[in-house]
């Protein structure tokens, strides 16, 4: 038996590997020169594979969606893919923030070794192979350098990414042509437009670090960065899902200082300058004390009990967010309506869908990638339902 799978990302090579495994063929499509290029991007900063927290709390992450992904990490739960990583010969740990890492911090010894074992299960690969749509059936056409190729395969999954970091081929192009109920792709853990003055952004690249954003009734402490359009940051994504233009962030610039305590300091300032008084006994950096006198001001603000309450809930109303090639992830695609519990789709038999195709999102920190590789791994079962020739206890029973 032999699948196509179209996408060489995280879904598709862990949905590959699965395949192999079952000793089904698989044939890899990429439209770009090389596999994995979008994650050996995510890994230039450290590849962030994984969260440690416990699976209620790691859930909530995917939002209105975490019931539908729920199964994919019954299937492959965070410490299982810390024990893959492990097979790989890549050692992790566990930060301090509870994200989990290689020891090296490093993507490209991953996927190497990754590739190598693929490879080794007999796994092919065709790069320079973009898939526009055209198919009969579970024939697929593929535009080429050297022209059209066909190929055929008993059951098809579909892995093309998103809509962010076109350049890396998830262009979301799929959208026009995919036969299935589409959410709109839109930007996600992306920056966000702020009014700033020109004070504000000649800060444009000062982190803020050890602040707290606030908003709908969720805290995230972390780090944001000013930019001149704006914020963008780590905590300033963990909150991605209560994010709309017009919604008004409360930043705590003093997270580890109560607000009476705040007060009373304060009240000692005496003759000093407020910018030597604050950077002196609270440290506040000079991007934040731009921050702080960032917009109009009403008489008095400067009194100890309305500055204490600045400090502690600076408001911050979004403009709109930055555009989808921008933004680290994207959410929407395709509707989970449309899909079987094994994600097949209702209306093309035999063609699955896994990773950023799919209609759901979470917050950078680990969850994204967990979440791709869990996908891959559910639809791999499906297509393993669907298609394996070996006997019921050597198989996933049906989802669907």
């Amino acid at each position: 038996m032999k699948a196509l799978i179209v996408g060489g990302g995280p879904a598709g090579l862990m949905a590959a590997e699965r395949l192999l495994e079952a000793g089904v063929s698989v044939d890899l499509y990429d439209a770009m020169p090389s596999l994995g290029r979008k994650f050996l991007l995510a890994g230039r900063g450290g590849l962030n594979l994984t969260h440690s927290e416990a699976l209620p709390a790691f859930l909530d992450r995917y939002g209105p969606e975490a019931e539908a992904v729920r199964p994919w990490l019954d299937a492959l739960p965070p410490e299982a893919i810390r024990a893959w990583a492990t097979g790989l010969g890549i050692e992790t740990f566990v930060g301090t923030s509870g994200r989990v890492f290689p020891t090296d911090f490093k993507a490209a010894p991953l996927l190497r070794a990754w590739l190598t074992r693929l490879r080794g299960l007999g796994l092919r690969t065709h790069t320079r192979h973009r898939w526009t749509g055209g198919a009969a059936g579970n024939t697929l056409t593929f535009d080429t350098p050297t022209g059209p190729v066909t190929a055929t395969g008993d059951a098809v999954l579909l892995a093309l990414g998103g809509a962010s970091w076109p350049h890396l081929g998830s262009d979301g192009a799929w959208t026009g042509f995919l036969p299935a109920p589409i959410a709109p792709l839109r930007p996600f853990n992306c920056g966000w437009t702020l009014d700033w003055s020109p004070i504000l952004k000649a800060k444009a690249g000062s982190p803020l670090k050890a602040v707290a954003l606030t908003t709908g009734g969720q805290r995230v402490r972390g780090e944001i960065i000013l930019t001149d359009y704006g914020l963008e940051g780590s905590a300033l994504y963990a909150l991605s899902h209560h994010l709309a233009p017009g919604v008004t962030l409360h930043l705590d610039l003093l997270p580890d200082h109560e607000e009476r305590s705040v007060v009373e300091k304060l009240a000692q300032r005496g003759s000093a300058s407020l910018g030597s008084f604050l950077k002196k006994n609270f440290r506040l950096s000079p991007a934040a004390l731009a921050l702080l006198n960032e917009g109009p001001r009403a008489a008095g603000w400067d009194a100890p009990a309305p500055l204490a309450r600045r400090l502690k809930a600076l408001p911050l109303t979004l403009g709109e967010p930055r555009p989808i090639a921008e933004a680290i992830s994207s959410a929407g695609g395709v509707r989970f309506s449309g899909l079987t519990p094994g994600l097949m789709l209702l209306e093309r038999p035999g063609w699955f869908i896994a990773g950023e195709m799919l209609d759901w999102a979470a917050p950078t920190g680990g969850y994204l990638l967990t979440a791709c590789l869990a996908s891959g791994v559910q639809a791999a079962r499906g297509m393993l339902a669907l298609i394996s020739p070996r006997g019921p206890g050597q198989v996933e029973t049906p989802q669907d």
